[in-house]
């Protein structure tokens, strides 16, 4: 099996472009591709995987402050952003192709209600990668969640940052 790489080379790109075309991987926060520029590419960062743990550790290495911020520019799930139109175009196929655009009337006001009941309790959107799931186990998963600490629900919103990122990069490699 030939090896996935990006069609646009990272390891070869000066700083501008790479912000330009990688910039968006993170919701909202370009300063994370900027700060894996500065870090450093090689050709191994061509491949999606690779360039994908560079710019999370970026993520993982930012103080709580900066995390924070990565993590309240995602959306709700299945929320006022969605309805309205008004997520990026990553969001918005992630979540299509987990089936949360195909929610019924009970399922809508069952995910406002824990998106309150988590915000309330953390104080930022619940994240997670949804791509390969369905609204089912996204809803499980919003249950469960809810009895962690905020310490363990902001260190699981960066990795599941983190995994949203890998499958937008894999996605552009395809």
């Amino acid at each position: 099996m030939a090896k996935l790489l990006l069609t646009d080379r990272p390891s070869q790109m000066d700083k501008a472009t790479f912000v330009a075309t990688y910039g968006d991987v993170f919701e909202h926060s370009p300063w994370v591709a900027e700060e894996a520029y500065d870090r450093g590419l090689s050709e191994a960062h061509d491949e999606p995987g690779m360039l994908a743990e560079h710019m999370g550790k970026v993520l993982e290495d930012a103080d709580i402050e900066r995390q924070m911020q990565v993590i309240r520019a995602h959306p709700d799930l299945a929320g006022k952003a969605a309805a309205a139109g008004e997520l990026t175009d990553d969001s918005t196929r992630e979540q299509a192709g987990a089936g949360l655009d195909q929610c019924t009337a009970d399922e809508l006001a069952r995910f406002t209600h824990l998106n309150d009941a988590y915000k309330a309790r953390f104080g930022f959107p619940f994240i997670m990668a949804v791509k390969g799931g369905n609204r089912h186990a996204i809803l499980a998963a919003f249950e469960e969640r809810l009895n962690n600490s905020i310490d363990q629900e902001r260190d699981e919103a960066v990795l599941q940052i983190n995994r949203i990122a890998r499958f937008r990069l894999e996605d552009r490699a395809r």
